[in-house]
């Protein structure tokens, strides 16, 4: 008995939700709470069952809330509070501006209060009371995550926190682009069973349903009885901020009290009539039939234009396929989003650890510290490599250089033994005095060269500081005592070489 009884309880609830669930909602369109062109504005520039000001302009196809010059303000606002609980509005409007960052965004309200003309928040009053869906187009908090939707309620206690951009207060939001779009941007929002759902509409086609889930909000209480309200602001710098239409549409279920209730009798009354309006209208065709006979169709061609072509077919074929194409580049952008949004809970995490690990905790609303940058920059980077190149280079040149010399030294100690064979003994012995002389000289005055070399050396270390490298390794003092004494010994042989030559031409004469 005890599980029949609570399989019967179990029915009973998934009954109920299922009945609430499954409740019909019906739409009426309230046209006091609502604007659209054409003839948008009267001829004296107002606008029905609404008031504006500040710098927004109202004309026969939009109101510009605030125009692309810097530091504007405008708000539009209902003259009479709503009287209905749940509601739905559509909203479309276009952002546009020169730049490629644009500033500072636009605003839809719902307050207990209608709000100035020249507010701090987006054109409109701070500390309201109720719900505000914010279209924030410039990023403050230099956090990267511009353009971003975001809705935020107030109790009328609290400042906007414009420094993170209202991160810290947000209810939900979603990352969404808005301006320079080819058609008008679209957002639909929904309050219904204290539940606030945002879809948005990217403005990259004209279809008119192609809308996305932007967030949904549960439990959310909003104040009976509030203002309809849109406002925009600009700052340094500044975007067209133009609303083209806004449609009210009140809702209501057949369990509320306020809906209306057909009794059995008006609706078999109802139906009397229709059915009565049926019969008159067949009886108005047979009627029209018999007195135009010429512009009756013939039966045999009647259901030609049934069937499609073969062209039409194509085309029908390539429209689908667009449209697949379409739908699933709207998919990746859906997954592009998510991952762009996990990237930067990933940076907001790696900053927060970055900043622990210095001893900094990041406090609410304080902007993210930015990481240090590199030891060495581009332009050092670059004349290293410059330097690193040019001492290759000489090494290089160095290696040449002393690979000639010692050939050329071998090739002249070859030639001068040849030289002092061929010269017999009766010339050697009267050159080698006089030669060994002249050697003995020329060694001391290569020591001396040496030593001065050493010595300006030792004694002149901040000419080597300012070198053109001094970050760089240059030559060694080794080095260049080896190319000194390398040039000194080419230039003493090549002296031998001409005395022993003009030794060889004088036993001649």
């Amino acid at each position: 008995m005890s599980s029949l009884k609570l399989s019967l309880l179990i029915l009973t609830v998934l009954s109920v939700i299922f009945s609430i669930n499954t409740q019909t909602v019906h739409k009426r369109f309230e046209y006091k709470y609502s604007f659209k062109p054409p003839y948008l504005a009267q001829k004296d520039g107002t606008v029905p069952f609404w008031e504006y000001g500040g710098n927004a302009i109202a004309s026969g196809e939009s109101v510009r809330l605030a125009p692309s010059l810097r530091s504007q303000k405008g708000a539009i606002w209902t003259k009479q509070p709503i009287n209905f609980d749940w509601w739905e509005v559509d909203v479309m409007f276009k952002v546009t501006g020169r730049g490629r960052i644009g500033a500072d965004g636009l605003a839809f309200w719902y307050t207990t209060q209608r709000g100035d003309y020249n507010g701090d928040v987006f054109g409109s009053s701070d500390r309201w009371n109720g719900l505000a869906i914010m279209f924030d187009s410039f990023d403050n908090d230099n956090k990267h995550n511009n353009p971003y939707i975001m809705a935020v309620v107030n109790d009328g206690t609290k400042n906007f926190d414009h420094k993170s951009d209202g991160s810290t207060q947000l209810l939900s939001g979603c990352l969404r682009d808005f301006r320079n779009k080819p058609f008008p941007t679209r957002a639909r929002i929904e309050y219904y069973l204290n539940t606030l759902t945002v879809y948005f509409h990217n403005g990259m086609t004209n279809n008119e349903l192609d809308y996305e889930l932007c967030f949904r909000a549960e439990n959310v209480a909003l104040p009976r009885g509030g203002y309809f309200g849109l406002s925009a602001a600009t700052g340094g710098l500044a975007d067209d901020h133009d609303v083209i239409h806004l449609l009210t549409t009140s809702l209501h279920s057949t369990q509320q009290q306020g809906g209306q209730q057909i009794s059995n009798d008006e609706q078999q009354k109802l139906s009397q009539e229709y059915q009565e309006y049926q019969k008159k209208l067949e009886q108005q065709k047979t009627d029209y039939r018999k007195e135009h006979p010429d512009e009756v169709r013939d039966k045999d061609g009647e259901f030609d234009d049934w069937f499609e072509s073969d062209g039409q077919r194509e085309l029908r074929q390539i429209f689908q396929g667009q449209g697949q194409i379409h739908d699933i580049l709207r998919d990746l952008n859906k997954k592009v989003d998510e991952v762009i949004g996990k990237q930067m809970n990933s940076l907001s995490m790696l900053t927060a650890v970055y900043s622990q690990s210095q001893g900094q905790p990041i406090q609410p609303g304080q902007a993210p510290m930015q990481m240090p940058s590199l030891p060495i920059g581009r332009q050092d980077w670059d004349a290293l490599v410059a330097n690193n190149q040019l001492m290759i280079n000489t090494i290089a040149e160095l290696k040449g250089f002393i690979i000639d010399v010692s050939r050329k030294s071998d090739s002249l100690l070859a030639m001068g033994g040849a030289g002092a064979g061929a010269g017999g003994a009766a010339g050697g012995a009267a050159i080698n005095p006089q030669f060994l002389n002249e050697m003995r000289d020329n060694v001391n005055q290569v020591k001396q060269a040496v030593n001065g070399v050493a010595q300006r050396l030792t004694q002149a270390p901040q000419m080597a500081a300012q070198s053109a490298c001094p970050e760089v390794s240059c030559v060694g003092t080794t080095t260049l005592l080896l190319v000194v004494a390398a040039q000194l010994t080419l230039m003493f042989l090549y002296t031998l070489y001409k005395e022993r030559k003009e030794a060889q031409a004088k036993k001649f004469f």
